[in-house]
């Protein structure tokens, strides 16, 4: 793939510094080998393009992700080996959305299911409409997998309670546990994410790339590592132009001009 175009179960749109991903994968945006891939590579290629400063995913039509693509999983896997190439492509898709460069907010517009929380899960910042829920129903299909990703979003009854049932966490829950910054009526979903976007894209590109960067690095680690590391970051960032930019318009009392450099 060269070109967006060529995308055929992967919307995106890029504008005022704001990368929208939308799946698009019908009916019900499964996670096909093909739609795994255009992820992968998409959120690769905005990873280097300076003119994206934040990326945006949620789905088309009612359902953001309803997990693996069951139904094609025969043609994916046929001999030796297969499965375990399904699986890496599986897993570099959901480190492509935590790896990315830029920030990702997830617009959870219908039910993320499997493979779907686990994009939501990767994600940096997650809003939901009231008609989304998360879940895990493998136990229902004899699979396993999405619980270590849920393990960043639910605690350990929530999740074994979700694991174990096939519970699916309504929108309005999540909200009031905290898991998602906000449930909306479902045609404010997206207004929100992209004025949630709008606030990223206006900071400093160097701040959020190592910012998000940094919080991947130091989420396993020791406090006293974690904290080395991030003072290490931020004698990095002091030295940018950007840097010396937002304290001069700080004292200049005026917004700061961005460069990404």
């Amino acid at each position: 793939m060269s070109d967006w175009k060529e995308l055929t179960q992967l919307k995106v749109e890029v504008g005022d510094h704001i990368a929208v991903m939308t799946l698009d994968s019908p009916p019900v945006n499964a996670l096909t080998r093909t739609l795994n891939d255009e992820l992968t590579w998409a959120l690769d290629r905005v990873s280097e393009m300076d003119e994206v400063r934040v990326v945006v995913l949620t789905g088309a039509g009612k359902v953001f992700c309803a997990g693996a693509d069951l139904k094609g999983r025969a043609d994916v896997i046929k001999g030796p080996g297969d499965l375990l190439a399904h699986s890496r492509r599986t897993r570099e898709c959901f480190h492509a959305i935590r790896e990315c460069a830029k920030p990702v907010i997830c617009a959870i517009n219908g039910v993320a299911l499997g493979s779907g929380l686990a994009m939501a899960a990767s994600s940096d910042l997650l809003l939901c409409s009231d008609k989304a829920s998360l879940g895990l129903p493998e136990v229902d299909v004899g699979l396993l997998g999405g619980s270590r990703h849920a393990m960043r979003l639910f605690n350990h009854t929530q999740l074994r309670h979700m694991m174990l049932t096939g519970y699916r966490m309504p929108g309005a829950e999540l909200y009031r546990l905290g898991i998602v910054l906000a449930c909306t009526p479902p045609e404010e979903l997206m207004p929100t994410a992209m004025q949630l976007a709008a606030v990223i894209a206006s900071k400093s590109p160097v701040s959020t790339r190592m910012g998000k960067h940094t919080m991947n690095v130091v989420e396993d680690m020791s406090l006293r590592d974690g904290y080395r590391y991030e003072q290490d970051m931020t004698a990095q960032i002091a030295k940018t132009d950007d840097a010396k930019e937002a304290q001069l318009a700080f004292k200049e009392k005026r917004a700061p001009v961005f460069t990404g450099r």
